[in-house]
């Protein structure tokens, strides 16, 4: 079988060279050969002019950014319109003026020319800009190989090349055509995914937490589903991958318990709504703000700009702080002392007077100042105060509170005494010994 696939393809190969080499014998060949390099080459030249004139009215386009990418796309293809549109205008001369057969290869070279612009225009959806590259020239390749004729003969070739496993042909063509459609159907399905979760957070209705799940559900749904067709797609009998699927549930048991418990834990957490993002929260030395739930992750940046990827596990077996859980809002303390020349009613009064003073103390609930103790320099006070956004930070809402207490006391002539130390000063006593 591999024996005389070898022996056609080179039969066809042998044809194809001989064919090739009569036809660019011919003086128009080479003509036409020279007219594609001369118009490329005159439209790379203009494409270096045009290009940053058209790139200048493209910068004016405001509030359209999906216009502006696709206006982009083309532009930064300038040289292959040119170079379109000039063969086009001389095919279609030639034409008027010769034989049809004179203007094969401007036919030709037309129509691939239009195939690699719409393929590299089509995959800038791809952000990637290597894989996007791979992806047009996957394309170009594949319809090219279908204009030349060429593509049953590599399909042959790829054909040929394979491995008998049992009553199973592994080939090169099959690998192929495997790894192309479930990447084609993958990817699909992850557009699909991020279209769906968008329409889901958009939605008002739903709960942080349910959105979240809901996009998951669905993204892995998805997922799963494009897997299944892109294996009946190439032929792949999904009941022998029973014993594939026993290995990786033996490999789960053992090597991935604890992908699989954060995959569980994060269920149960968009469940039972523990946390949202948005939730303040404190988990161990951590403090910030939950910025997004993962499958395997939950992200908390802190105030100091660092992101935390904390295991889901983690949020289920270990004690939790959620500062946003029920509210919004957030007590704070702030210790403070006067002097015991002070009356303590007005320094109470001039007290909350300052807090509710500073812009992130909330009114909703009114701050309290009590007196706490007698201490040994100062009366001692403690002043509760309440804020509604404590991803602001708390160590600057309470220097901001101490400093409107500075104002307010120095404005009212109350004192904040220092700490006194006495010091007693002994001299020691000459014993004599007697005589």
């Amino acid at each position: 079988m591999g024996s005389f696939d070898i022996r056609q393809l080179i039969a066809q190969g042998a044809d194809f060279a001989g064919s090739l080499e009569r036809y660019l014998a011919q003086p128009w060949t080479l003509y036409q050969l020279l007219i594609i390099a001369v118009c490329f080459a005159v439209s790379y030249l203009l494409s270096l002019k045009i290009e940053p004139a058209l790139e200048g009215r493209a910068r004016q386009i405001k509030g359209n950014p999906g216009l502006l990418r696709v206006i982009a796309a083309f532009m930064r293809r300038t040289e292959w319109i040119l170079f379109i549109v000039a063969l086009m205008i001389i095919r279609e001369v030639l034409l008027a003026t010769t034989w049809p057969s004179r203007s094969y290869l401007l036919s030709l070279a037309l129509i691939l020319a239009l195939t690699w612009l719409a393929a590299s225009v089509l995959t800038r959806i791809i952000r990637n800009r290597a894989l996007a590259r791979f992806v047009a020239l996957c394309v170009f390749l594949y319809v090219a190989a279908g204009i030349l004729g060429i593509r049953d003969t590599l399909e042959i070739a790829l054909e040929s090349v394979a491995v008998d496993l049992g009553d199973f042909r592994l080939s090169a063509l099959f690998v192929l055509r495997t790894i192309v459609v479930t990447a084609v159907l993958l990817w699909t399905a992850h557009l699909a995914g991020k279209f769906f979760q968008n329409r889901i957070e958009a939605t008002s209705e739903l709960s942080p937490s349910f959105k979240v799940l809901a996009g998951k559900v669905v993204s892995i749904t998805l997922t799963v589903l494009a897997g299944v067709i892109a294996l009946n797609a190439v032929g792949i009998d999904l009941t022998a991958l029973t014993i594939f699927s026993g290995a990786v549930g033996v490999g789960i048991g053992f090597g991935l318990q604890k992908v699989v418990s954060n995959f569980i834990s994060g269920v149960i957490i968009l469940i039972d709504k523990s946390i949202k993002p948005g939730d303040t929260i404190e988990l161990g030395d951590t403090f910030g703000w939950i910025r997004e739930l993962r499958a395997r992750f939950v992200s908390v940046i802190t105030r100091d700009g660092r992101e935390y990827l904390i295991p889901n596990e983690d949020f289920i077996t270990q004690q939790v702080v959620n500062w946003s859980f029920s509210d919004n809002f957030i007590r704070l303390d702030v210790d403070f002392g006067v002097s015991y020349d002070s009356d303590p009613h007005e320094v109470t009064r001039i007290a909350i007077e300052a807090a509710q003073t500073v812009e992130r103390v909330v009114d909703a609930k009114r701050p309290v100042c009590w007196l706490t103790a007698f201490g040994s320099s100062s009366l001692d006070f403690k002043l509760r105060f309440w804020i509604t956004d404590p991803q602001g930070g708390l160590t600057n809402i309470r220097g901001q509170v101490l400093l409107a207490l500075w104002d307010a006391f120095k404005e009212a002539g109350i004192a904040i005494p220092f700490p006194h130390r006495e010091i007693i000063m002994r001299t020691p006593v000459e014993i004599r010994q007697p005589e």
